[in-house]
This record gives structure tokens, C-alpha cells and sequence, in this order.
């Protein structure tokens, strides 16, 4: 079980042991405590609304430019993040334990800047350059994409509370550096994360609305305006994150039928 599961792998085993009229468990204690300790280390203000209203609040936040609202979903999206953000240093949840070296956000934006996105992929040892999509005929029907982290995607209702995180930054495309997400399984590392975003702030206005465990959702402004521009990116998009396609909507085509249809990109790594 990698870090980033941890709690919910824990809360997992909670619900499924306990019976409704047993007194707590001691591991539902262990869990609120290691939930305390990883929000405590977690530097950020929160805000928390109801769900339905998540997009509206984003969007307040940030218009009064105090920093860049993300929305993170649900109580267990928010530990989920603030656990992220305590990977690298396990002392938060095992006091003595032997931290590991946390660049600094400056470093990370720094090192961003020096990344050309996806070319620069090969250069992470987590990255399978040589890995295709599969490709189809142009869909006929294409369902537009929306805002998903404010909403429970096993049934499809929104979450009663949302919480949004604003990090000290007017620029949206640094959050994954201050949350220092990524680098599990085939997600990409911070720096890296940067780098696709600022890209595609530059080309498409894409701004980054909501992000949780493995989620990125992001709102653009400028879509891909015919098929060969669309699949262009849509390349871009499944070499950043293979699961778009290979988990998702099936082929490049697709996809590119998607970024052409919608002015939400969804991001999702396994």
C-alpha cells in the first residue's frame, strides 16, 4: 500500500469491522489522531461550503486575489491531500522517524521553467515514453466533461461539504508546488506537474479549479478550435496521463473529440 492510501485504507477497514452498536475502536482512535497530526502540519487555510455551492465559492475566492482557491472534495479528500503533502516527511505521523529532503516551492517553480512538456517526460524514471494510444474513428456523440472533485463519482451526488484550499500563489499552475503532489504510481512529480499546467494556461487558458487524491480537474478558456489542433493535444494530454485514454474514453480520437467539446479537462492516474 503506497503513503497516499493510508488513511483511506485504514477508514476502509474501520467501516467494514465495526458493528453500529460497538463502542469506538481503537483503530477509528488511531486514525482521528493521524488525521489531526496531518492536518495540523498542513499550512494552508481551508474553507469549507456546501458542495453544491464549490464552484460559485472557487470562484469568489478568487476574484478577491488573495491567493489561488482548489477545490479538494470531501473531508476524506481533504486529508487525502493533506497526507500528499506529508509524504515526504513521515515524522508528522511517526514522531523520530527520518524525513526525507522537501525541495523548496521556489525550487520546484524554478525547475519547472526548465521543462518542456511532455518531450521532457522521458527524463522521469516513472514515465513509459514508449507507451500509445489506442486510436478509432472520430466519435459521433461526445459527452462533455464537468466539474467532478465536488461530487462522489460512485453515485454521482454531490458531496453535502466541500472544502477549497487557497495556497499563496496568482498563479494556478504553481499549486501542485506548494501541495507537492504527484510523483505516485504514473502521476508525474511537482515540477513536472507545473510545467503541463503553465503550458497550457499560456496556449488555452486552463486554470486549475479542483484537485484531489488523484484527480485534476481543470477549466479552459480556449479549446482546441478543429481536429487537427484537438488530437495535437490530445497527444499532450495522454503522454502528461495515459489513464485519460487507456482508463478513460478508449481512444485518442476521443479525446480529442472531448478537449474539442468542453471546457473541462479531467485528469485521473491510477
Amino acid at each position: 500500500m503506497t503513503r497516499r492510501n493510508w488513511i483511506t485504507g485504514l477508514l476502509a477497514l474501520i467501516t467494514a469491522a465495526r458493528a453500529p452498536a460497538q463502542a469506538p475502536d481503537p483503530m477509528e482512535q488511531q486514525m482521528r489522531e493521524a488525521q489531526a497530526r496531518l492536518r495540523a502540519a498542513f499550512p494552508y487555510p481551508v474553507t469549507t461550503v456546501p458542495g453544491t455551492q464549490a464552484l460559485a465559492a472557487w470562484e469568489r475566492i478568487r476574484a478577491e486575489g488573495k491567493g489561488w482557491p482548489v477545490i479538494v472534495g470531501d473531508d476524506e479528500g481533504l486529508y487525502a491531500i493533506c497526507d500528499q503533502f506529508s509524504m515526504d516527511t513521515p515524522s508528522v505521523l511517526t514522531p523520530g522517524a527520518q524525513d526525507l529532503p522537501v525541495p523548496p516551492v521556489a525550487q520546484v517553480i524554478a525547475t519547472s521553467r526548465t521543462i518542456a512538456m511532455p518531450r521532457d517526460l522521458a527524463n522521469w524514471n516513472g514515465s513509459d515514453p514508449d507507451r500509445r494510444p489506442a486510436s478509432g474513428p472520430w466519435p459521433d456523440d461526445v459527452a462533455a466533461m464537468d466539474l467532478t472533485v465536488a461530487t462522489n463519482l460512485l453515485d454521482g451526488r454531490t458531496f453535502a461539504r466541500v472544502h477549497i484550499v487557497t495556497l499563496p500563489t496568482a498563479h494556478g499552475w504553481e499549486v501542485p508546488a506548494y501541495l507537492r503532489w504527484g510523483n505516485w504510481n504514473g502521476c508525474p512529480p511537482p515540477a513536472y506537474q507545473c510545467a503541463a499546467l503553465r503550458g497550457w494556461q499560456e496556449r488555452h487558458g486552463a486554470e486549475l479549479v479542483g484537485i484531489n487524491r488523484d484527480t485534476i480537474n481543470l477549466r479552459v478558456k480556449r479549446r482546441p478550435t478543429d481536429g487537427v489542433e484537438a488530437l495535437a493535444v490530445a497527444s499532450e494530454c495522454y503522454a502528461y496521463c495515459p489513464d485519460t485514454v487507456d482508463q478513460g474514453v478508449g481512444t485518442i480520437e476521443a479525446l480529442a473529440a472531448t478537449l474539442m467539446a468542453s471546457d473541462w479537462w479531467f485528469f485521473w492516474w491510477d
